[in-house]
């Protein structure tokens, strides 16, 4: 089910509700770039679990109108319309790759709605004390952050001209992150069902425009408007330890600083093998019994 939510602002967001009207609700934050039609447990999965999934395209993303200059924080105020549109009071949160900072905004901004919340393969604050936050980083995307953070303007016309080129033809991105793809990041990617997904995915998020991709990562590198030190949920944090695009380090940093956070490190994983495991972490989401073993 689609539909259209006003935003507090006035903007509009493309929404989808899958699996049960009536079951659990947990929102699922997209990756970077992306949109609401990116990787989700299938809707026999979540029928099983009782679970209604909802998603939305990020400002700037498919059908959902751009807010320029917004920060990672900014989240919170369009999960929480979007939720009262629907009627709900309290909910899950989860956020794959470039929706796990988002996710976590929604567990410190949004304490008393969200019920608990799991970020997967996610980044740490650019201002994180004592990571080093490039270490590991596959080469293409240390050269991203470091333009996004340094002249923005630059990346913005950099990566217009991609989106540009990917909207014309999307395998062009599954190529390019070919290169640096691990053997297991590689398996997952060669999967016909998920890279026709992911190539539906990446087309809906570009389709208008490159701002959502550009305005999230100028986001990742400035300050995110929250500290989280400050979440007081319940909060576990996935991430493969071989994964070269968002380093486990990041997910190592944030299990310091989240009080009770649940660290869980796969020694054999990388970045799409998070794909895999979010019918578990429903159940970690939704359920008083632990799923998941802590590493």
């Amino acid at each position: 089910m689609r539909s259209r939510v006003l935003a507090t602002d006035g903007r509009h967001l493309v929404v989808e509700r899958r699996g049960d009207p009536r079951g659990r609700p947990v929102f699922l934050l997209h990756g970077t770039p992306g949109s609401r039609l990116g990787p989700a447990p299938r809707s026999m999965v979540l029928y099983q679990r009782h679970t209604q999934l909802i998603t939305y395209d990020r400002p700037g993303y498919g059908g959902s109108d751009r807010h320029a200059g917004r920060r990672v924080r900014d989240v919170a105020e369009d999960v929480r319309a979007i939720a009262d549109s629907l009627g709900l009071a309290r909910f899950a949160v989860v956020g794959r790759s470039g929706g796990a900072p988002h996710a976590l905004a929604c567990a410190a901004l949004l304490p008393e709605r969200v019920t608990r919340t799991a970020a997967l393969v996610g980044l740490a604050p650019p201002d994180a004390a004592g990571l080093d936050w490039f270490e590991g980083m596959a080469a293409s995307n240390v050269d991203a952050y470091s333009t996004a953070a340094a002249d923005p303007d630059g990346f913005a016309e950099t990566f217009t001209l991609r989106s540009d080129q990917i909207r014309q033809n999307p395998v062009r991105l599954l190529d390019d992150l070919r290169r640096e793809l691990t053997d297991s990041d590689r398996v997952v990617v060669n999967d016909v069902g998920i890279r026709s997904m992911l190539l539906r995915n990446y087309s809906e998020g570009l389709r208008t425009s490159a701002h959502g991709w550009i305005d999230d990562a100028i986001a990742f590198c400035r300050p995110w408007g929250f500290d989280p030190a400050g979440i007081s949920g319940r909060v576990m944090l996935w991430h493969g330890e071989k994964d070269v695009f968002t380093p486990v380090g990041h997910s190592r940093w944030l299990a310091g600083q989240i009080p009770g956070a649940t660290a869980v490190l796969e020694p054999a994983a990388a970045h799409f093998d998070a794909l895999s495991v979010l019918p578990r972490v429903l159940d970690w989401l939704l359920d008083d019994r632990e799923h998941l073993d802590a590493g």
